[in-house]
């Protein structure tokens, strides 16, 4: 093999921080390039990177394999941000120009190794990369200070120790002491100011290395002035010193500990509380090695481990939020690594993992994971993806294993390429927990003799963690959740599935659960319960709820904290009161067939008779379509369900536009008492506003909650009622019984204060009853009836309203018949004449006779407008 050493180009790039470890790491920058045989060349711009310049004199192509050797002479770590290079154009003739995956480097020494058909070439660099500003500590990055106690004050900007040389210039600087000292990786510079500036001032420090631009950093002064509003010194836990109103005072982190701690002081003088970014020193340098990890730089199968091994104790030893978050992001970078190097865990580090992991879940709640979500929400989440990536990661050889704490619970299985049976486990949770996955949902993946893990991890207290983010279908109400997640994960070789059926069962679920997974994907990135794949079956005569999912990943059920218990004895009256209902309206039709052509020989009759017997037909068809609809398969995915609950809406919304119509016709008649309605433009208007209108918003409502998954109740096919659907309903319902209620105000108002224009008296008052009967029988029984069913909607409700509800909606039809029909005078008088053929009293007079009469009468007389009935 021939090797030569092409010439090398430094070139300064931007980084975040600088190399303080001494420490060697290998990290693959390129995949495929062109090159001349015996020529390469290496150069960069400043401020964009190291670009690899590769000329294609030949033609020909050539695998090119970038390493590159990072060699540091310091003891930590600078944070790394991954980036692509790019090569340019060779010439116009060659191919596309290939990408290079880079890192953005610092300040240190590179070795790269380039081979390609038999050739190698060998680059040596020492590049050197300028500071920024944010790797730059100001302590403290702003202060107020009162001149008549404190003459003097000190200032001091620290970078993390480098190889470059750098020297510090303060301003201004005039009666001040500068000085600098190194500690713990760090190089500070400090100032210290003799006296006390008469105004507010701002100090800058002044970083510089010989060929590279200088950087400059600001420290502001606020001078407290007599007469200035302050929060008094406070020595409780730390020395907080006097600090003008509407200033942040700032104080160094214990020792061991890296970071800053501030307190606001208010407008009103008043101490504000206390704000630690202050974290363990040897948990930060896990991190950095971790984000190194992540960004390609070092060997994730050598270091991955190397880090487990040291979280337990760090996790045993975190004592504020930011350690916890710290502890979290580490977490985050490891499982990242290991998903991007594809390289897999022993015993021993996957034991480290679940011990930390049980740690960080057992950690006081309340003084600091609350207080870490106060910072991040999304924590619990981010704890969850970790763990879930780096616990299906155990080697091959190492299965089977199964591992026990009091809050991680882990059992992994390999699979050869034939099993026996239907893949089962139980954990002894509380709640007990049972997971199973079907022999027909694992064939599938079994190719090629291909071995098959499955890991089943259950993590108590996590669910507890979570933010309470909902996807759709499930609302905005708070959920109550068992205690614990299970996660199951399936691999085959380094590849992981993300398809298939799982059938679990969580015990002591009382109530309706629905079962969810934690989808990492919802709101923007954070996760959120989603239930899209999942389904709930319904185990009779056992508090267990069995969820059938179609895909793997962390499941759960939520639980509303009030809801009512399911019992069976108001499921047996919903049946036996349809039925009644049912039978009830079958009846009413049957006596409107015999005595229609009786009881309609006035308009009035007619009007009202005619929108009661579509209420009738409506309401038929819609208990018979609600009687049937729990024996169709419930959800979305089900055609026979969504046209029973589309119908259900329709009809019963029907019914109640059928109540609006006739209100409206009466209305008209009580305040237009000289107008008569011919019946060829009121019956088109009615049947408008009877089917029109309510198919009109049951279409809607279907088109609008459908796609967003909140149409159907779980496990049920009517609406849902925690996602709006049902409101839609409602909505209508009570409105219609709002117009009915003045209505009726209206009619009480008119037979209180009768007008001698409109007729006699007692005419007029006759009239007027038969207005107020038919409303006073009609708003009761549809009205307040779904008045009380918008109470049961309500979360902390008990069951005694569930019960007076199902009793007076199912029996709808029974009033019907009882109040709207067979209490008329005149269907009495006509079923009299029928079945016991002799004729009614003279002295008699049906009420809604008497309704048509008066207002006939009013006109001009009885016999008139008979007549003009006829005609019509």
């Amino acid at each position: 093999m021939t090797t030569r050493k092409p010439s090398a180009h430094s070139a300064a790039t931007p980084g975040e921080a600088v190399a303080h470890q001494h420490r060697t790491g290998w990290a693959r920058m390129g995949r495929t390039g062109l090159a001349e045989k015996g020529q390469s060349q290496a150069g960069g711009e400043s401020g964009s990177g190291q670009l690899l310049d590769q000329q294609n004199g030949a033609g020909e192509s050539a695998l090119v394999s970038v390493y590159v050797h990072l060699d540091f002479s310091d003891k930590t770590w600078p944070h790394e941000v991954s980036r692509t290079l790019t090569l340019p154009a060779a010439s116009a003739s060659s191919s596309p120009r290939p990408l290079l995956t880079g890192l953005r480097l610092t300040t240190g020494e590179y070795m790269s190794c380039f081979e390609a058909q038999g050739f190698k070439w060998n680059l040596h660099e020492v590049v050197r990369v300028p500071l920024k500003a944010t790797d730059v500590a100001r302590l403290p990055d702003q202060l107020s200070i009162s001149c008549a106690t404190s003459p003097g004050f000190q200032l001091s900007c620290c970078i993390p120790s480098t190889n470059l040389a750098y020297t510090v210039t303060w301003s201004p600087g005039e009666g001040s002491k500068a000085s600098s000292f190194n500690e713990s990786g760090s190089q500070c510079f400090v100032l210290a100011v003799q006296h006390c500036p008469m105004t507010d001032t701002v100090y800058t420090c002044d970083l510089q290395s010989p060929g590279l631009a200088p950087l400059r950093v600001p420290i502001s002064i606020t001078i407290i002035q007599d007469g200035d509003i302050t929060c008094p010194e406070d020595t409780s836990v730390l020395t907080w010193n006097v600090t003008k109103a509407g200033h942040v005072a700032q104080a160094p982190c214990p020792e061991s500990k890296r970071g800053i701690v501030r307190r606001f002081c208010a407008a009103d003088g008043v101490w504000g509380p206390v704000h630690s970014s202050c974290t363990d020193a040897r948990l930060l340098a896990l991190f950095i090695r971790a984000k190194l990890l992540q960004a390609g730089q070092g060997s994730p199968a050598e270091e991955v481990p190397q880090i487990l091994a040291q979280l337990p104790g760090q996790a045993a030893e975190a004592s504020s939020p930011s350690d916890l978050l710290t502890l979290l992001s580490t977490m985050k970078y490891l499982a990242k690594a290991v998903a991007k190097a594809r390289i897999q865990l022993d015993r021993s580090a996957l034991k480290n993992l679940l011990i930390a992991t049980d740690k960080v879940l057992d950690m006081d709640t309340r003084s600091l994971w609350t207080l870490a979500q106060a910072r991040k929400p999304w924590a619990g989440s981010t704890l969850l993806l970790a763990v879930e990536t780096l616990a299906c990661s155990l080697c091959p050889q190492d299965h089977p294993f199964t591992f026990s704490l009091p809050n991680v619970l882990l059992q992994s299985q390999l699979f050869g390429p034939t099993f026996p049976a239907d893949y089962s486990i139980s954990f002894p949770t509380r709640p007990p927990l049972q997971a199973q996955i079907p022999r027909h949902s694992l064939a599938p993946l079994v190719r090629n003799g291909t071995e098959i893990s499955i890991t089943s991890l259950v993590l108590q207290k996590l669910d507890h963690l979570l933010p309470s983010n909902y996807g759709q279908g499930l609302g905005d109400s708070l959920y109550a959740t068992p205690g614990l997640v299970l996660v199951i994960s399936i691999m085959a070789g380094d590849q992981a599935f993300s398809q298939g059926e799982v059938i679990m069962d969580f015990g002591n679920t009382d109530g309706s659960p629905h079962c969810v997974f934690w989808d990492h994907s919802l709101f923007q990135g954070r996760g959120g319960w989603s239930k899209e794949g999942c389904q709930a079956q319904a185990a009779s005569g056992s508090p267990t709820a069995r969820c059938l999912c179609q895909h793997l990943t962390a499941f759960s059920v939520l639980m509303s904290p009030h809801t009512v218990p399911e019992e069976p004895a108001l499921a047996l009256l919903t049946q036996v009161g349809l039925g009644a209902s049912i039978l009830a309206l079958l009846v009413c039709l049957g006596v409107y067939r015999l005595v229609w052509r009786v009881v309609v020989r006035n308009k009035v009759s007619y009007f009202r008779h005619a929108a009661l017997l579509n209420m009738v037909l409506c309401l038929l068809a819609a208990d018979t379509c609600f009687l049937g609809a729990p024996f169709l398969p419930p959800g979305p995915r089900s055609p026979l369900c969504l046209a029973a609950t589309f119908l259900c809406h329709f009809l019963y919304l029907a019914t109640f536009f059928w109540m609006l119509a006739q209100a409206l016709v009466l209305a008209h008649q009580l305040l237009f008492v000289f107008h008569q309605l011919p019946k060829h433009r009121v019956l088109p208007l009615m049947v408008l506003l009877g089917y029109l209108c309510p198919l009109g918003l049951a279409g809607v409502t279907l088109g609008l909650y459908l796609p967003q998954g909140q149409y159907l109740r779980e496990g049920e096919c009517w609406l849902d009622g925690k996602g709006g659907a049902l409101y839609t309903f409602v909505g209508p319902v009570l409105a219609i019984v709002g117009v009915n209620g003045l209505v009726l105000a209206m009619a009480m108002l008119k037979l209180l204060r009768p007008s001698l224009s409109e007729g006699p008296p007692a005419e007029k008052r006759q009239a007027l009853l038969g207005v107020i009967k038919a409303l006073l029988i009609l708003t009761p029984i549809f009205g307040l009836t779904w008045g009380l069913g918008l109470a049961t909607l309500l979360e902390e409700v008990s069951v005694v309203p569930h019960y007076i509800f199902t009793i007076l909606n199912t029996l709808q039809g029974v009033f019907i018949l009882l109040f709207g029909c067979l209490m008329d005078k005149k269907v009495q008088e006509a079923l009299r004449k029928r079945f016991c053929r002799a004729q009614a009293p003279s002295s008699t007079i049906p009420l809604s006779t008497n309704e048509g009469y008066i207002l006939e009468h009013s006109k001009g007389g009885s016999d008139t407008a008979r007549k003009t009935d006829a005609s019509e």
